[in-house]
């Protein structure tokens, strides 16, 4: 039976790919680079997020760091005009009231995420909210794998839901079970090798 539900948050809970996808573009202009289009962007985003810039810029022009920190002074005051995805909050809520525990696992850096939870007024719905120390966006195994230690929690019993396939290679490496949402940061292609839904609808009474 299910107790543990690790949620990410980009692209999952918060609808941002198309912000995401924005920002790439205007930032690609002025490195004088050529634009992608949203499909192409969901072709290519990948973690560690140095790789999927790799694909796009020239870090012999512009470091990655200094494009990181560029994409998140952009990203971080436009995401709170943003919406969560459809149907996502009562998913969390009814999933708490069957005695789930529903933990925030993010690539994010701790405080933007804390900041962005409050503002959605969402903040409460998570029993922990696990994020990185950077704005590098790096792997979330090694905060996750701490917090199942510490807690001395069961993977058997966990899931993970997320939108990537490095969610999908986190929850491996965890030794959890996966399920990925088509309408996140990947195109839906992508995605075939691992159970996905279209709707959070889908998850009640499933998980």
């Amino acid at each position: 039976m299910v107790k543990y539900i690790f949620w990410d948050f980009n692209g999952t809970i918060l609808d941002d790919a198309h912000l995401c996808f924005d920002i790439l573009n205007e930032m690609l202009k002025e490195e004088k680079r050529p634009s992608v289009t949203f499909e192409e962007y969901l072709m290519i985003f990948t973690f560690p997020v140095e790789d999927y810039y790799a694909k796009v810029y020239d870090f012999n022009q512009t470091s990655f760091k200094v494009l990181a920190h560029r994409f998140i002074e952009r990203y971080q005051p436009r995401s709170f005009e943003l919406s969560l995805h459809q149907d996502v909050v009562n998913t969390i809520k009814q999933f708490e009231k069957e005695g789930k525990t529903n933990i925030l696992l993010s690539a994010s850096e701790e405080n933007n995420l804390n900041e962005q939870l409050r503002h959605f007024k969402i903040d409460h719905l998570f029993s922990h909210v696990l994020g990185t120390s950077n704005v590098y966006a790096n792997s979330k195994v090694d905060v996750a794998k701490q917090f199942i230690k510490k807690h001395n929690i069961n993977p058997k019993e966990c899931v993970m839901i997320g939108d990537t396939l490095h969610d999908a290679e986190v929850a491996k490496e965890l030794g959890l079970d996966i399920i990925l949402y088509t309408k996140g940061h990947q195109h839906p292609k992508r995605l075939t090798k691992y159970k996905n839904i279209d709707t959070f609808i889908e998850l009640i009474g499933k998980i």
